[in-house]
């Protein structure tokens, strides 16, 4: 007998909604400003919109500072690392500022201290360049931008790089070709935690229907 009353239904989603799962969004200098901005509204624009899915999502950097993105455009962060929230999902994006990142051995072991920790690490465009550096991807499938695959591939030979994909799901890690491409896995993610419909209509909301004029 099914004895879930609509009070207590009501109990549980605001129950959800005091401790909801968490995205974490990273930001650092030199960051495609597209690679953040687009997984941004689609992940704010569901947990805005949807609070009773149970999950919310925000930016950090490293200092808590700033970051001054690829082209110029500052982006604020809500937390420094050290402050941030427990995550659920850790999303890692690209640009040239990585390029510094896959030498710097504070940020490789951050990252490989994340994958411990956090059950699902995505990236966008060459933020997967940093997993690969941090040994995070061998073995595995993953993507990255279109003329970065060849880096990836020299990072790990063992990475079954998909020149074709807009975003690679392997379970716990789910890599995102070129910039434009962290839209698509963003919706991929609402969908594979909130369901296909929920996706769409988040993809409605922020009219995301690509036909381009060339």
């Amino acid at each position: 007998m099914d004895h879930d009353t609509s009070s207590t239904r009501a109990d549980r989603a605001a129950a959800i909604q005091q401790t909801p799962r968490h995205i974490g969004l990273l930001l650092f200098d030199g960051v495609e400003e597209l690679d953040a901005a687009g997984p941004w509204e689609v992940l704010a624009h569901w947990t805005q919109q949807h609070p009773e899915d149970g999950w919310s999502v925000s930016t950090f950097s490293k200092d808590g500072r700033p970051a001054l993105g690829a082209k110029g455009l500052r982006l604020g962060a809500h937390h420094p690392r050290r402050e941030l929230p427990a995550l659920d999902v850790l999303v890692h994006p690209g640009g040239p500022g990585t390029r510094p990142l896959l030498r710097d051995p504070d940020h490789l072991d951050w990252v490989r201290e994340q994958r411990r920790t956090v059950p699902l690490l995505a990236s966008v465009c060459t933020g997967s360049l940093v997993y690969a550096a941090a040994g995070l991807l061998t073995g595995r499938p993953a993507t990255t931008h279109w003329a970065s695959l060849n880096t990836l591939s020299e990072l790990d030979p063992t990475i079954a790089t998909d020149v074709d994909a807009r975003f690679v799901d392997d379970g716990d890690v789910v890599t995102s070709a070129g910039v434009s491409a962290g839209i698509d896995m963003s919706l991929h993610l609402v969908a594979r935690f909130a369901g296909a419909e929920r996706a769409r209509e988040v993809r409605r909301g922020i009219q995301y229907d690509p036909r381009p004029p060339i």
